[in-house]
């Protein structure tokens, strides 16, 4: 970018960052306890429900890790999409509602950790204690993805150094995060998710436009890389191994452990807001995915630079770069960012809250009070900042890479302990437990150890269901407090 273009996005961001940051500090003075600060006090509509917790999901890996990951594989990247889209919907449709009224028999649960310890009445803090320390660890490593997705898109536009641009996202980020809270979080995330949906699904239509036409695009594609778009094919020619498009397709299992997304139907005001906020969610993921996987394909033949390495990732901004004008350069610019920062912003609550809720509250100041535990939410979100900047340093970290860790440490830790504590009356607070460590220490030993090519998230969430299953059935039957409370949600949900 030539200095005049650096300086009207330089312009057009400062107002970004403004506008963020006013709308922290609007929701700053509605914050007036932990529960405000947390959950919003559930208050949130369908619309901002559904574009929030999109965005928050997909982050800066929706415009840069996924368009890369298409770009070295073609057509074969359509199985991770597909599988997210699957696991999107079977989120929305079983998940949703049961645990938005779920949460709130419970004690008016305001984590999930908080929910898994009152769901059984429990007088132990160790189901609470032990998925707080892994949501911590998993979401310093996720919030690292979204500074180095920050990093690259900075220091490739700006003239700025990799370090100074992952300094400059985590400030801004964690500046409106710090003040506004979960409400200003979602407002902010459903303004972002709209950026997000216009760049990515208006980059693959400008590169169609700039090869001349679908049908010049479409002759190109087939004439030029048969093999390449073929989703049964690898880069190489080589028939892609069924062990690889499974673990491509259970990207979706990680969506029933990913806690800021699940805060989002946790704060929704009302489950009968969930069939629209479903409607809203499944059109947006479904045509983002697929125009995410549309610009690394066509990047691949409409601009062939021949990248390499982690320079893959930047194939979106280099299309971007290439396709617009200044004007609506800055705006593209601006939903990438926008992509990193709504996943960054929500996932520095969500681990600042279980912090301060579930560890400091449980183990440390068993007796603080809510203004005490708002002020710790507020400190633990600067720790993870600090913390993830760190992770971060590397510029050479593939953000597709860092995010498949952090996802499959939640879906296996988390997701099948939610899904059997919503959907299995005999499930037990040992047997929880016992999922929740088996799912999280598999992630870690797979990941280190096996050098097969299988997503670790797969023996992960088998082997933390298989936990809980044998635990559960090994114990005594739950108490008749907490089988009652299980049958009023059935009956509420039925």
């Amino acid at each position: 970018m030539d200095s005049l273009n650096i300086l009207s996005f330089f312009l057009a961001l400062s107002l970004y960052f403004c506008i963020m940051i006013g709308v922290g500090i609007y929701f700053c003075r509605k914050n007036r306890n932990v529960s405000d600060y947390i959950l919003g006090s559930r208050r949130l509509g369908a619309w901002v429900t559904s574009l929030s917790a999109e965005a928050s999901d997909m982050s800066g890996w929706l415009l840069m890790g996924l368009p890369g990951l298409a770009y070295v594989c073609g057509g074969c990247a359509i199985w991770t999409a597909l599988g997210l889209v699957l696991g999107t919907y079977a989120n929305w449709k079983w998940v949703a509602g049961r645990l938005r009224a779920y949460t709130e028999i419970a004690g008016n649960a305001l984590t999930i950790p908080d929910f898994l310890q009152n769901r059984f009445h429990s007088r132990s803090d160790a189901i609470r204690v032990f998925s707080a320390v892994f949501i911590f660890f998993f979401f310093v490593i996720y919030v690292s993805s979204g500074l180095i997705a920050g990093g690259k898109l900075f220091s490739l536009i700006l003239p700025v150094s990799y370090s100074q641009a992952i300094y400059a996202t985590a400030l801004v980020t964690t500046s409106y995060t710090l003040i506004g809270g979960f409400s200003a979080v979602c407002w902010t995330d459903a303004i972002q998710g709209m950026m997000m949906f216009l760049a990515v699904v208006g980059v693959p239509i400008a590169a169609v436009h700039h090869c001349g036409g679908m049908g010049k695009t479409v002759h190109l594609l087939y004439s030029s890389g048969r093999e390449f778009m073929s989703p049964l094919l690898a880069a190489d020619g080589h028939i892609f191994s069924p062990l690889k498009i499974i673990s491509m397709l259970a990207w979706g299992l990680g969506y029933f452990g990913q806690p800021h997304i699940l805060a989002r139907f946790m704060a929704v005001r009302s489950p009968r807001e969930i069939p629209l906020a479903r409607q809203i969610a499944m059109h947006w993921v479904t045509w983002s995915l697929l125009a995410a996987v549309l610009v690394g394909i066509l990047g691949r033949f409409c601009f062939p630079a021949e990248l390499e390495g982690a320079e893959v990732e930047n194939i979106f901004l280099l299309l971007v770069s290439g396709l617009f004008t200044p004007f609506f350069l800055n705006l593209v610019l601006l939903g990438i960012l926008a992509a990193i920062m709504s996943t960054a912003s929500s996932q520095l609550l969500v681990a600042a809250s279980s912090f301060s809720r579930d560890l400091y509250a449980t183990v440390f100041r068993k007796n603080a009070k809510s203004a005490e535990l708002l002020w710790v939410s507020r400190g633990s979100v600067l720790v993870v900042a600090l913390l993830a900047v760190i992770f971060a340093r590397n510029p050479e970290s593939l953000i597709l890479d860092v995010v498949a860790y952090a996802w499959a440490g939640f879906g296996a830790c988390l997701g099948p302990a939610l899904l059997f504590a919503l959907f299995w009356r005999r499930t037990t607070e040992r047997g929880v437990l016992a999922g929740i460590i088996a799912g999280g220490v598999t992630v870690f030993l797979w990941k280190k150890f096996m050098p097969i090519e299988l997503y670790e998230i797969i023996p992960g969430f088998l082997i933390s269901s298989l936990a809980i299953v044998v635990r559960s059935l090994t114990d005594a039957k739950p108490d008749g407090t907490a089988l009652e409370t299980f049958d009023v949600v059935c009956d509420r949900m039925n």
